[in-house]
């Protein structure tokens, strides 16, 4: 049984808070980077590995990114939060907040059943580092089709997204709520139904979920925050499921790493969001398209000669 050290747990936490919320896929870089490293870290960190506890562990921190999350976004929870109690409470929605209490539910249902139906299968038959290698380079070619479509003009633009008399003293994030809600039901549904891709290795949960927005007529800074909001239950119910296992037998052993790991997926996480949250006000997917298309196929390249 292969056995993580705590310079490989901070390591991969580092790693794990930083790619997971950056469109490059944290999944397919942990299966990557520790194949590309080779020896001790290519056994120690492999999904493959007899009675191996790196996925588990790779799930149980996405909870501290997800604990990130809700930290940095906890004035936009703690509105959303109340929408839903009020809309539940009222039986209505009709306000910013209590809409997109119920597009976050409703956009998070697909991956989570396909979570829990597809968790064995992705397990056994995709966690190879070539396989994340080839999603890697499809991933930067989903983030420039995206782009490409917007400034073509095909996403769809919407009645609305124009400031209004009075806007400029409103808080931007309410806002962007403003603008979200505006995607409706199915919108919403399809767009979180995109974090399904994100199952595979090398498909970025945000960069995926932005590509749809975006493609939905969302404005960058709009389709990032929606992304991010969505992220926060999908990962954190994936983490909150596996937790109990790594706490127990699965976990033997390594509960010390994991909590050094998870203290440093938790401030990479909270510094990578504070930074795309304010990078996509202004700038685009196209420099983390060029990254994946180039790094997955180099690290193809590379693996096929080993």
């Amino acid at each position: 049984m292969s056995v993580i050290t705590y310079p490989e747990a901070i390591g991969v936490g580092l790693l794990q808070g930083v790619t997971e919320l950056f469109p490059v896929s944290s999944l397919g870089h942990s299966f990557l980077i520790p194949a590309l490293l080779g020896k001790p870290f290519s056994d120690d960190l492999n999904v493959a590995g007899d009675k191996s506890p790196y996925l588990s562990v790779l799930i149980g921190l996405h909870l501290a990114t997800a604990l990130a999350l809700v930290v940095y976004f906890r004035k936009d929870w703690a509105r959303i939060i109340q929408g839903l109690y009020s809309s539940i409470r009222d039986r209505r929605v009709e306000t910013v907040n209590q809409r997109l209490a119920w597009l976050l539910i409703v956009a998070t249902i697909p991956v989570g059943v396909a979570g829990i139906a597809l968790d064995k299968f992705f397990r056994e038959h995709l966690g190879k580092p070539e396989v994340a290698a080839f999603f890697l380079m499809l991933n930067g070619f989903v983030l420039f089709t995206a782009e490409r479509l917007k400034r073509g003009g095909t996403g769809r633009r919407r009645a609305g997204d124009a400031a209004l008399p009075g806007d400029e003293n409103v808080d931007p994030d309410v806002l962007s709520d403003r603008r979200i809600v505006k995607l409706g039901w199915v919108n919403a549904l399809w767009v979180g139904a995109a974090q399904i891709a994100a199952l595979l290795p090398g498909i970025s949960r945000s960069g995926v979920t932005m590509s749809a927005g975006i493609f939905k007529g969302l404005r960058h800074e709009d389709s990032a925050r929606f992304a991010f909001l969505l992220a926060t239950p999908a990962i954190g119910g994936a983490a909150l499921l596996k937790m109990p296992g790594l706490l127990g037998s699965e976990g033997a052993g390594i509960h010390g790493q994991l909590l050094a790991g998870s203290v440093a997926a938790f401030v990479a996480g909270y510094v990578a969001v504070r930074f795309l949250d304010k990078y996509f006000e202004t700038k685009t997917l196209t420099p983390f398209a060029i990254y994946c298309f180039v790094a997955g196929a180099g690290s193809l390249a590379y693996l096929s000669l080993q």
